[in-house]
């Protein structure tokens, strides 16, 4: 089906629809240019007038005629498409699937249908609008454009006519309009130019003219049965026929009698479309007006929308083929073309693209192992037929509510594309709108990346010198404004940390306040600059830095390949060669080289693959790591990985590369999977991209990688090693416990010493604050002091504080704006590789109580000059000489 960009761009160059107006013209027509030469000279006098004349002249003059290249106008010439060995057709463009009908063969119903929304004066005016020209100038609304002017655009203009401005070429088409007009004047004319535009219409799935659309979409083969809903249906398709495709649009349904059928659901832009061109029918219609009444357009208005069965043709890679059809329109018509132009389909090219058909059906294999095996009643049966192992993962996808996954696969030294699904199986049934599989999700899809953005956030900073990978952040719950306090995937709070580690385990509030140090815009300029684009008016704010802002993931894998391509940019392409008919080559133009972009430095870019092949190093990452790459001998082969995980896990992505091998003529590959549901709808049952969607990229990845010679990443000059503290990423300090040796651009390395460590005084008896008089004895020992940390947001602060003061209790002490616990790096799992710290211990709070002392008596002290043992209390009491009491006395002898 048709894709989303070329769903804006159909209506180029073969007669699809524009806005618009009339005027009164009629039998007058070979008058109107006479009144306008004669108006010139009335307003600008003789010269003016002569001015005037002189550029119709010049506009005119390298115009054909009209009619003989009307009456000379042919259809379908097949365009071949292979894959790069020119061996695999993937498709045919123009494949006959165009019925030519005369206008008496046409119902005045569609007629009046297509008149209505595409030009409502199409039976009086000259073949241009004037008024509806000035409208579109005033309001720069574009279109205006006449059902002739569509026609004339589309057959009737020759190639030199696109080669000037814009305004040239709308001047010629004006001038051609009514040429036209003048060479078939009157009813009968307005019926040829109207029987020419509805054969010439593409109308989506490969039908071409109304005819073929009427068959295709409805089974119908005589025009005359189009009921007054279909007709208007069909009158409405030609203004985006991608956009507008029927079947593209469909959903399957289950009938009474346990059948299926393709429906358009009430609510789809084209089925109110349809009801907008009954509305205006009431009012518009010439050749019916009395036909019908108003009640019976509001009944019209009530008709399902029911497809015949579809058995056309099948692509091979039609996703892919899709993105072959948008390119070559533009090597064909110009680079404002979409994949409408006429060339392609009448033109008999062959079309050499850039899919490598072993790694293609690789990829379609399993996307529809991940995407649709989940969801089957039989897994075990449904993964024999494709001939994939029964992993783990995917029976923990079941029941999980994922129905669909896509893979796209580049060559990021060449920019092309070696492989493509747009989701899980384009010939697949698609049941309901959570599985739409002919959409493409990573060419037209607007889905957030989660995650897998932050390497350019990050590598903002680091190819600015304002972040290195050894940049210290608080992983701190924070309130960044307006009460909105993000929390990483565990919710747990794991405090300093270096922004190597805050990558690696892929933490959302150190990248956050990343983003708030580089600025947003400045992250979005970044962005742009990798090829990454985002919808008209995007603003995310500091959530960019977690990849809410939506993007194409086909933009992501290209940006991965600047990031492994040392920070250039090589833009996609699907085509290798394109010869005409005859045999001549016409792409690539003789001597044209690629553009390509440098992003960012060799340094920086070879930092962040740095980190990110570390996800894949299980010395490293034990928990990414599981999803290591390996040759067919089991050898670990360096690669670079990121995940993204959305909120609700409604997108589930895996974004990654291999390092380039040595021949360049063999592909150096990155692939972006995608996992989730084409409603863009929520998943019953969490899960996370690093449980689906990095699988699927392992599985793929080490299939199409197997037979490769192993190569690993190549440091560039310019860059330097540094010891820096584990936790704040600064020189080591005196307080300094654990050290890291880090990448830096030369340059860049911190001149700073640690100093969010400090030595204070404490009471060795009670590890209390020192104070004199304490127990003792004093003595100095380091402990952490994040007081200085983020200064230049001051309003983080009293997050931090909070933080450290349910820290000094130590690990799952909850708190904050979420209710957190903190937590060591990287506690969950028990993998902790700088242990059960934060760099130093929380400094004591309390101060130590002095020892309290009696009073001093010199007496009693042995050690003092002044010591008397008899008021000393611990003498024992004793009888000195003198105080021994005298005999008692006797008389004398006789």
């Amino acid at each position: 089906m048709q894709t989303s960009t070329a769903r804006r761009q159909r209506e180029r160059r073969n007669g699809a629809a524009r806005r618009s107006g009339g005027t009164n013209a009629g039998r007058g027509i070979a008058i109107a240019l006479p009144l306008l030469l004669f108006g010139s000279f009335l307003v600008l006098g003789a010269m003016g007038f002569a001015a005037a004349v002189g550029a119709y002249s010049s506009f005119s003059r390298d115009l054909p005629d009209p009619k003989s290249l009307l009456e000379a106008i042919t259809f379908n010439q097949e365009t071949s498409v292979y894959d790069r060995t020119g061996k695999v057709q993937l498709a045919t463009f123009a494949q006959e699937k165009r019925q030519v009908v005369d206008f008496d063969q046409i119902p005045g119903i569609l007629v009046d249908a297509t008149t209505s929304i595409e030009d409502k004066s199409f039976w009086e005016n000259a073949g241009f609008d004037p008024l509806g020209i000035a409208r579109a100038a005033i309001s720069s609304t574009g279109g205006a454009s006449t059902i002739t002017q569509q026609l004339v655009r589309a057959r009737l203009l020759p190639e030199s006519a696109f080669a000037g401005s814009r305004y040239e070429r709308k001047i010629k088409e004006i001038i051609q309009s009514i040429r036209l007009t003048q060479e078939y004047p009157g009813e009968e004319g307005k019926k040829r130019i109207m029987a020419l535009y509805l054969n010439q219409n593409f109308y989506g799935n490969n039908s071409y003219g109304v005819k073929a659309a009427a068959r295709s979409y409805f089974g119908v083969t005589d025009l005359s049965k189009l009921t007054l809903a279909q007709a208007a249906i069909l009158a409405s398709i030609p203004q985006s026929p991608s956009e507008y495709d029927l079947v593209a649009n469909a959903v399957e349904q289950e009938t009474a009698d346990g059948k299926t059928q393709l429906v358009v659901p009430p609510d789809s832009p084209i089925v109110q479309r349809r009801d907008f061109v009954l509305e205006l029918m009431k009012t518009r219609s010439v050749l019916t007006g009395g036909q019908y009444t108003a009640a019976d357009y509001d009944t019209a208005k009530l008709e399902p929308v029911i497809l015949a069965p579809q058995a056309a043709p099948r692509w091979r890679a039609p996703h892919f083929v899709w993105q072959v059809r948008r390119e070559l329109a533009k090597i064909l018509c110009g680079p404002d073309a979409g994949e409408d132009c006429q060339q392609i389909d009448t033109g008999g090219y062959k079309v050499v693209t850039t899919l490598d058909w072993n790694m293609q059906k690789a990829a379609e294999k399993w996307s529809n192992a991940a995407g649709r095996g989940p969801v089957q009643k039989k897994p075990a049966t449904y993964y024999k037929g494709l001939k994939v192992p029964y992993r783990d993962w995917l029976k923990n996808m079941e029941g999980k509510g994922v129905n669909n996954a896509a893979i796209t696969s580049i060559d990021y030294r060449t920019g092309q594309v070696l492989a493509h699904t747009g989701s899980a199986g384009y010939y697949l049934s698609g049941k309901s709108k959570k599985f739409q599989p002919q959409f493409d999700v990573m060419a037209d899809g607007w889905r957030q990346p989660g995650s897998a953005f932050k390497p350019i956030n990050y590598i903002t900073g680091i190819e600015d010198g304002t972040l290195t990978a050894a940049s210290m952040f608080m992983d701190v719950v924070t309130d960044f404004g307006g009460g909105w306090t993000p929390t990483d995937a565990d919710r747990m709070e794991r405090g300093p940390l270096r922004l190597r580690q805050a990558l690696q385990v892929s933490l959302n509030i150190p990248s956050i306040k990343a983003a708030a140090y580089n600025g947003v815009d400045h992250v979005l300029q970044t962005a742009r600059r990798f090829g990454i684009r985002f919808q008209d008016g995007v603003d995310p704010g500091l959530s960019v830095a977690i990849g809410t802002a939506e993007v194409h993931m086909d933009d992501l894998a290209s940006a991965y390949g600047a990031i492994a391509n040392g920070g250039v940019l090589v833009p996609r392409t699907t085509i290798l060669t394109v010869t005409d008919a005859q045999g001549n080559t016409i792409w690539p133009i003789p001597g044209a080289k690629t553009k390509t972009t440098k992003v960012v430095s060799p340094q920086a870019a070879y930092i962040m693959t740095d980190i990110l092949a570390s996800n894949t190093d299980p010395a490293q990452n034990p928990f990414w790591s599981a999803r290591k790459l390996t040759n067919a001998a089991g050898t670990r082969r360096p690669a670079a990985l990121k995940t993204g995980t959305t909120d609700a896990t409604i997108d589930l992505t895996a974004a990654g590369f291999v390092a380039p091998p040595k021949d360049k003529k063999k592909p150096a590959i990155v692939t972006v999977t995608w996992m989730g549901n084409s409603d863009n709808s929520a998943p019953p049952e969490g899960v996370v991209a690093l449980e689906s969607a990095a699988s699927l990229w392992q599985e793929y990845m080490n299939e199409v990688t197997k037979a490769m010679p192993i190569a690993d990443f190549v440091e560039p000059d310019g860059l330097v090693r540094a010891k820096v503290d584990a936790w704040s990423g600064l020189l080591p300090g005196p307080g300094t416990t654990r050290t890291v040796n880090e990448l830096f651009i030369d340059g860049t390395v911190p001149t700073k010493r640690d100093d969010t460590k400090t030595e204070i005084e404490i009471d060795s008896a009670t590890g209390d604050l020192w104070q004199e008089g304490c127990t003792g004895p004093m003595e100095k020992k380091t402990f952490l002091d994040l007081s200085n940390v983020e200064s230049a947001f001051p309003q983080w602060k009293p997050f931090t504080q909070g933080w450290i003061k349910r820290a000094e209790k130590g690990a799952g002490v909850r708190g904050g704006p979420e209710r957190t616990p903190t937590s060591y790096f990287y506690q969950t799992g028990g993998w902790m590789p700088f242990g059960a710290s934060w760099g130093a211990e929380m400094a004591p709070t309390k101060t130590c109580e002095p020892v309290p002392q009696e009073t001093y008596d010199p007496a009693t002290d042995p050690n003092s000059p002044f010591y008397d043992p008899l008021l000393d209390p611990n003498v024992p009491s004793q009888q000195f000489p003198w105080d021994t009491p005298a005999p008692a006395a006797t008389a004398p002898t006789p």
